[in-house]
């Protein structure tokens, strides 16, 4: 039992010479070579590719359409005793029409033919000149007759039941029309769309198919692999690039580069598990699915099991360490700032609401603690209000280390706050006096007994000051129930609540980079920029720590969080795909030894996977009952709206898969 729910696929534009099938058939043949190193279990080559899309009246030649029929004989021979699937284009001859096919070959013979269903005969293209359109003849036609063998033909889906996959076909500009015929496949339970397709290049239209390939992927929650022809069809009005793509759910996984003058082949990993979880999820696909599903006649072929994924196979396909973070320095800066903007304003509203006067915020000098001040910054900003009504507060303890202490009191004092210290060391000691707790025994007695002190200062504080008690708790300790149980784990508005540990801090390097500093600063953000920056870098250089234990004889922090419950930036990637994907523990496993190889170990990826089950299972019971906060990504944990799961919900199947 140990496949993913993976495939792998390839998208391939072979070098060819038009109108010269037995030379393009035999680079093909060299294609699925190279295929099998890479062990793709489907390849995808362009349109007409067995003769060329750019023949133009030679396809009324008898000599090369028998000659493009010997080609995919020829292929066809080629791939027998392999389970794997190859679709090629070539063109049919019906009663008295020509069609634009793709045909599907699988263990020496071709299983299925799909036709193209709107031809197009417009500006540079004239389709409609040399082919009839499919829409019209699979309403009359179920099956043709190929090398003497009745062959189904139409709107087709191809069935592996073994692993409950379905592939569909869609043949080039069909990806073009308002409603697709890979849309309805894909309606009808086909989790993969292959298109074998001649998209000729001009100015902006690459870049306009990469959108519509990610967007039509996005449209029917499915993986789409698009396999365009290359620069040696004929250049005399037209030139093609060879742009091969996979894509799934929206997001581009890979695509090739164009414009090469050899045989080029693109492969990757498409996860049909989630694209059914994705379908399933509560989405309006199955809606749509009843709504719109039968448009097309649409019948089914059987396949023979596909070479799926398995724990054993090498990853190609790239899965971010952290994905939470885009990729794009771009598109980076406008998620942050999307963010911050997201929590500002609903903080915004959240204060006209109540009609309170202040905002109370306790500042420890940690991360978590230093985004939600910014964020409230930045929302009396924008309602105009006095930042001396954000009522800051340190609560020094036990564990509090002067450093941590200088930083809380820095951006405190250059934010305009109005500034309180209340040391917790005197009520908390006589706390442990009242319940009889020796203080010399620093068990979770001891550290949570300060959260809750620190919590009930500035619930009092908020009330006597008609003010929000502003939660700084964020999505990563949401999830793995890193707080104190009406301690910290409390709030009145919790603004962090949908930011991850790790986005915590690129939110406050966006800030110190595009508010606090450049062309775009803010001179009004705060009194001096320039030291909040240097404050704010010195917060994100200390140790993530809730400085509940004494520090150690250095005055350093001695309680570190991630030496405690495991790196965050593990359990950011495990929440995610938890959360967002539904992964199984094996799958998560196995994923994770990929992305981090060369950081953690297996064993020690385990260990904290192993821990992060423990404590999202065991830890629902604070979730149930978290205060109001914005979700501001695709992951939320809110017992309102993304995530409902009972408090007493059992971790062992997880436990022993990923034993």
């Amino acid at each position: 039992m140990n496949k993913l729910g993976m495939i792998r696929v390839a998208a391939a534009a072979p070098k060819l010479m038009v109108a010269n099938p037995k030379y393009n058939v035999e680079e093909m043949i060299r294609c699925l070579d190279t295929v099998k190193d890479i062990d793709a279990a489907v390849i995808v080559f362009p349109e007409l590719a067995i003769t060329g899309s750019t023949c133009g009246d030679l396809f009324f030649q008898d000599f090369l359409y028998q000659k493009n029929l010997e080609g995919l004989k020829t292929l066809a021979e080629a791939t027998e005793g392999s389970d794997k699937v190859v679709i090629v284009g070539f063109y049919l001859r019906i009663e008295n029409k020509y069609y634009d096919c793709a045909a599907l070959i699988q263990n020496g013979a071709v299983r299925g033919v799909v036709p193209k269903m709107f031809p197009v005969s417009h500006r540079e293209h004239s389709d409609g000149r040399w082919f009839g359109s499919g829409l019209a003849i699979t309403r009359t036609t179920r099956s043709v007759k190929l090398f003497g063998k009745d062959v189904p033909f139409g709107s087709l889906i191809f069935c592996d039941e073994e692993h409950n996959l379905r592939l569909g076909i869609e043949v080039s500009d069909d990806l073009w029309a308002p409603i697709t015929p890979g849309t309805q496949l894909a309606l009808n339970g086909a989790q993969i769309i292959l298109n074998p397709s001649a998209n000729n290049d001009i100015v902006g239209r690459g870049d306009y198919r990469r959108q519509l390939v990610a967007q039509t992927s996005a449209a029917s929650i499915c993986g789409y692999v698009y396999a365009s022809a290359g620069v040696t069809e004929s250049t005399t009005d037209l030139v093609y690039s060879g742009d091969c793509m996979v894509a799934e759910n929206g997001a581009i996984l890979a695509r090739a580069s164009e414009f090469n003058r050899e045989s080029n082949i693109l492969f990757n990993e498409i996860d049909y598990e989630r694209i059914d979880r994705e379908r399933a999820s509560g989405s309006v696909f199955e809606a749509c699915a009843e709504a719109f599903g039968d448009a097309f006649l649409i019948h089914t072929v059987d396949l023979a099991p596909l070479p799926v994924m398995t724990t054993e196979d090498s990853l190609h396909r790239y899965y971010a360490k952290n994905p939470f973070v885009a990729d794009d320095p771009e598109q980076f800066k406008k998620n942050c700032e999307n963010i911050f903007t997201i929590q500002a304003h609903a903080l915004a509203k959240r204060l006209e609401h109540s009609r309170s006067k202040t905002a109370v915020v306790g500042i420890s000098g940690g991360l978590d603690s230093t985004l939600a001040l910014l964020v409230a910054a930045k929302t009396f900003q924008i309602l105009g209000r006095d930042p001396k009504d954000i009522i800051t507060v340190t609560m020094p303890g036990f564990g509090t280390t002067d450093h941590t202490y200088q930083n809380a009191l820095t951006i405190m004092r250059t934010l305009g706050t109005t500034m309180k210290e209340v040391s917790i060391v005197p009520a908390v000691t006589r706390h442990f006096e009242d319940i009889e707790h020796d203080m010399s025994i620093h068990d979770v007695t001891y550290e949570n007994a300060q959260a809750r002190e620190r919590t009930q200062i500035l619930m009092d504080i908020a009330n006597k000051n008609n003010g929000l008690v502003i939660g700084t708790g964020d999505l990563s300790e949401v999830a793995l129930g890193w707080s104190t149980y009406n301690g910290d784990h409390m709030s009145m508005y919790g603004v962090n609540c949908g930011v991850p540990k790790t986005l915590v801090i690129h939110v406050i390097r966006w800030l110190m980079e595009t508010i606090l500093s450049g062309e775009t600063e803010d001179k009004t953000f705060s009194e001096d920029n320039a030291v909040l920056k240097d404050a704010l870098q010195a917060i994100m250089d200390t140790p993530i720590s809730p400085e509940l234990l004494p520090p150690d004889e250095n005055g350093q922090i001695a309680q570190k969080t991630e030496e405690k419950v495991g790196p965050y930036i593990l359990h950011d990637f495990f929440v995610y795909h938890t959360v967002r994907y539904g992964i199984a523990p094996k799958k998560m496993l196995y994923l994770a030894k990929n992305v981090f190889e060369g950081e953690y170990d297996e064993e020690y990826i385990k260990k904290w996977l192993t821990v992060f089950y423990r404590r999202f299972f065991t830890q629902q019971f604070k979730r149930s009952c978290v205060p109001d906060g914005p979700k501001v990504g695709s992951v939320g944990l809110s017992p309102r709206g993304d995530w409902k799961m009972p408090s007493d919900a059992d971790v062992a199947l997880w436990l022993a898969e990923l034993e």
